[in-house]
């Protein structure tokens, strides 16, 4: 499942205000400024800061 491309135009990162990249396998939203992976789960972006997960050792 993927998400609607619209959505992913206005998506943005709770905390810092700025764009997230969208991955597609896992389907997950990046972002690199506070180097944050927010999960989608069946198409659903789960923007809450508490379910993000830190991006460690990023190359």
């Amino acid at each position: 499942m993927t998400i609607d491309k619209k959505l992913l135009a206005i998506l943005v990162c709770p905390i810092c205000k700025m764009e997230l990249e969208y991955k597609k396998s896992p389907e997950e939203l990046i972002c690199r400024l506070d180097k944050l992976v927010y999960p989608v789960k069946d198409g659903i972006p789960i923007m809450l800061p508490s379910e993000a997960k830190r991006i460690i050792n990023e190359k």
